[in-house]
């Protein structure tokens, strides 16, 4: 029920056993042949601002953002349904998913997900290995996650860049989660963040006076071309264009669809790639 514990279950050698997905479950390629569950209720928008409308409408009027197939749920009987409760948002509710089940003959057993660090995520990656039989690739695949993220730490301390990364732009939201550790993690600082919560939404007034070294843009749910379109529109914003790093060129558009917003496996992969951006921006004006 969420595109991270697909990525999760393929990477730990449990795809053939996967019987369905989400609509928005993408990677890896394998799973775009097999049957949805689920579908957004809103409209097909790409503008931030008018995206924060429809959810912040929906979400006070007390309606769903998806629908659940409960008819193709019944035929497809599954053993296991892994779903979350961190963000009505991102993903079908727990408490509609539960509900589902009920009605469901093979009676499955709901998994829930919570991660708020790394650290959590590679413990959901390793209760899915239990839960389904594949302990030795599980195993495997956080031997390499932690040898990487080992090699991280040690990289050699240089100046650690204040980072402020935007989680959404329209208005602008912080990075929350698990997403500060990896800022920390690639050798930044992160500021006006909330690891381990949710995120919350900023003044623009105190993005401008924190003067930050470095600002990564990596929008919930936006693939790369439109985290792009996204900075583009916040060229209107007198505070964005203030902002030192802005101005020298120091700004990173990351997938946060693929990269950020999915608490799996390529989270690694994030911390290595704004590592070596940090590497590959020559200095930092303080």
């Amino acid at each position: 029920m969420l595109p991270s514990a697909t990525e999760i279950l393929f990477a730990i050698g449990a795809g053939d056993d996967v019987v369905a997905v989400t609509h928005e479950c993408d990677y890896p390629p394998e799973v775009l042949g097999l049957p949805r569950v689920t579908a957004s209720t809103g409209p097909e928008v790409h503008d931030p601002g008018e995206i924060d409308r429809h959810v912040r409408a929906s979400v006070h009027a007390g309606s769903s953002l998806y629908t659940l197939d409960v008819a193709l749920l019944e035929r497809l009987l599954p053993d296991i349904i892994v779903t979350q409760e961190l963000c009505a948002v991102c993903a079908v509710s727990y408490d509609f998913v539960e509900r589902a089940a009920k009605r469901l003959r093979s009676d499955p057993r709901i998994v829930s997900l919570e991660p708020s660090s790394l650290d959590d995520v590679l413990a959901n990656i390793q209760f899915l290995g239990q839960i389904t039989g594949r302990s030795k690739d599980t195993e495997q695949l956080l031997g390499s996650l932690r040898l990487r993220a080992e090699a991280l730490r040690r990289r050699p301390e240089n100046r650690r860049p204040r980072t402020l990364l935007l989680e959404w732009t329209d208005p602008p939201m912080s990075a929350g989660h698990w997403i500060p550790g990896l800022i920390e993690l690639a050798g930044g600082t992160p500021i006006l963040a909330d690891p381990g919560a949710n995120s919350r939404r900023l003044e623009w007034d105190a993005i401008a006076a924190t003067d930050s070294d470095a600002v990564i843009v990596a929008p919930c749910g936006f693939d790369l071309a439109k985290t792009r379109s996204a900075i583009e529109r916040l060229a209107s914003v007198p505070q964005w264009r203030t902002l030192r790093a802005v101005r020298e060129g120091r700004v990173l558009a990351l997938d946060g669809n693929a990269y950020v917003s999915r608490p799996g496996p390529r989270l690694v992969d994030t911390a290595e790639t704004i590592a070596q951006w940090y590497t590959s921006v020559a200095e930092y004006a303080g």
